[in-house]
């Protein structure tokens, strides 16, 4: 609220002469930190077609397979009864082993943060977010879009830290200011003294997930024997479409189900560019990529707690470029969320933009995207804030305008009270027809706590707007990212984990670190 609208604000409070004074309740306290999703799941295909698309990856599978180029990944396979050609490296999975990996996979997977107020469950009906992520840019209004930095990546962590409706990280930018066999090693520390939230590992090859592990053990406190007996952090495993999984990727699926950690298996099918131009046929495909990482992870260890991952949306068909926050997207989101209800799966989404600036454009597009992932009845929503550019880059003020949208979706996550003094009956009473609410004694008690209150958005008049510089609201939230980032301070378990962190990264930095596999 600016200094101007104050007084006006005020004047609206005011009670009238001769009105008994009332007693304020208290200001507005929501918490977004556990969110059920209020919204019947909609979506897009008959029953019949769900079972179609199901059947027809299962076809796919069977028939066509999955080139697998990890050969441990093969013989896992291979010893389930797949059939596997190790000449070609082609994987063919019966649906005997789907079926017995879906009956194996858990349905509810509750979450172990940094601190038990972070806690969550991933489950079908729960509904969380994570920033945008996996970019090798930074952007912002003032040092413009440069290669992503430690110190970049870092005050992403601190902004997701900061946002309750954000639940958990992930690598939003490359430290590419940090060489490739001590990255690992920063993004671990920086998730783990700035944040107390659910952290994120890439899947690069086992010496760095082993590495990142240790991490989180040191900074839990937990020993190797009980670091598997709670989900304490994740990976993003992406195909490579059409039907392809690679070593890191299918590495990843078995390292991090051995440790009882959770793999979110994400095919990214483009119709028309990887996956076919039919928003039926790229779900067939990433339905057939999903199901043969989930496999892998059961078969591995039954039990292993995996997502059921979308993130299928079309190119622009001029220009091969990848476009999102499109119908098809949305379509293609709400589908499948139908084939992970099918399956029975908690499962992730994904929201985006390929606006090169946050923009209108930008905005309508990730806006849109989100709305397909609340609808769809999403469990996680990746990608909800600051991505632009098909996930070139994360932008600093969008992801605060962002942050705006996925705030009012906590909102609508939150039921609205209806005792029967919120029914305002004696507010009907005291105003008589024709008159207002704003000094009655319902609204009195309640002003302070009755709305949504915006981070960005500027509900003054034109006239005072103008006085207070006409800032756009791209231009309001890069003044906010900022004072957030520097009056940041990190919660004291979290920084408590800077000297032992330290001494394991030294350690590890005069053994060679560890470098990313292919």
């Amino acid at each position: 609220m600016t200094d101007l609208q104050e007084p006006q604000s005020r004047r609206a409070r005011r009670v009238r002469p001769g009105a008994s004074p009332v007693e304020e309740l208290p200001p507005r306290s929501l918490s977004y930190r556990r969110m059920t999703n209020p919204f019947t799941p909609q979506g897009v295909f008959t029953e019949d077609q769900v079972e179609a698309i199901h059947e027809a990856a299962l076809t796919a599978l069977e028939e066509l397979g999955m080139k697998v180029l990890l050969p441990e990944a093969r013989h896992l396979f291979a010893a389930a009864g797949a059939l596997v050609d190790e000449e070609t490296e082609m994987v063919r999975i019966g649906r005997d082993i789907i079926e017995a990996a879906l009956a194996a996979a858990p349905k509810r997977i509750p979450i172990r943060a940094g601190h038990e107020t972070r806690d969550f469950v991933f489950e079908l009906g729960a509904m969380t977010f994570v920033a945008g992520c996996g970019s090798p840019n930074a952007t912002d209004l003032d040092e413009g879009k440069r290669p992503g930095r430690l110190v970049d990546f870092e005050n992403l962590v601190r902004l997701s830290q900061h946002f309750d409706a954000l639940h958990a990280h992930a690598v939003y930018v490359e430290p590419q200011d940090v060489a490739h066999n001590l990255r690992h090693l920063a993004i671990q520390k920086a998730q783990l003294t700035l944040s107390d939230k659910f952290p994120n590992i890439m899947s690069r090859g086992s010496p760095q997930i082993a590495d990142s592990f240790e991490m989180i053990r040191i900074a839990r406190g937990v020993s190797p024997e009980a670091f598997g007996d709670e989900v304490r952090c994740y990976t993003i495993i992406n195909t490579n479409s059409p039907r392809l999984l690679d070593t890191p990727m299918a590495q990843g699926i078995i390292d991090f189900a051995r440790a009882g950690q959770l793999s979110v298996i994400t095919p990214f099918c483009l119709s028309g560019a990887m996956a076919p131009i039919t928003v039926a046929g790229a779900l067939v495909l990433q339905h057939t990529e999903a199901l043969a990482g989930i496999a892998l992870a059961q078969i591995t260890k039954p039990g292993a707690p995996v997502l059921y991952g979308s993130f299928s949306s079309n190119v622009d068909m001029k220009s091969g470029a990848p476009a999102f926050g499109t119908p098809e997207h949305v379509k293609a989101t709400l589908g499948a969320g139908q084939l992970a209800r099918k399956i029975g799966l908690p499962w992730r989404s994904g929201a985006g933009s390929a606006s090169n600036v946050a923009d209108a454009q930008a905005a309508n597009e990730t806006q849109l995207s989100l709305w397909g992932s609340m609808l769809a009845g999403a469990s996680v929503c990746v990608h909800a804030t600051g991505w632009i550019e098909g996930g070139l880059s994360v932008s600093f003020e969008k992801f605060i305008t962002d942050m705006e949208v996925v705030q009012c979706m906590g909102e609508m996550c939150t039921p609205p009270p209806a005792t029967a003094d919120d029914l305002g009956l004696d507010a009907l009473r005291e105003v008589n027809p024709g008159g207002h609410f704003f000094a009655a004694a319902h609204t009195m008690t309640r002003y302070r706590s009755a709305f949504y209150e915006p981070l960005i958005a500027d509900w003054s008049n034109f006239g005072v707007w103008t006085e207070n510089g006409s800032k756009t609201a791209t231009e309001r939230a890069n003044t906010l990212w900022k004072k957030i980032v520097a009056d940041f301070v990190p919660p004291e378990h979290a920084a408590a984990n800077v000297e032992p962190l330290d001494a394991f990264i030294a350690k590890r930095t005069e053994e060679g670190g560890a470098l990313p596999i292919s």
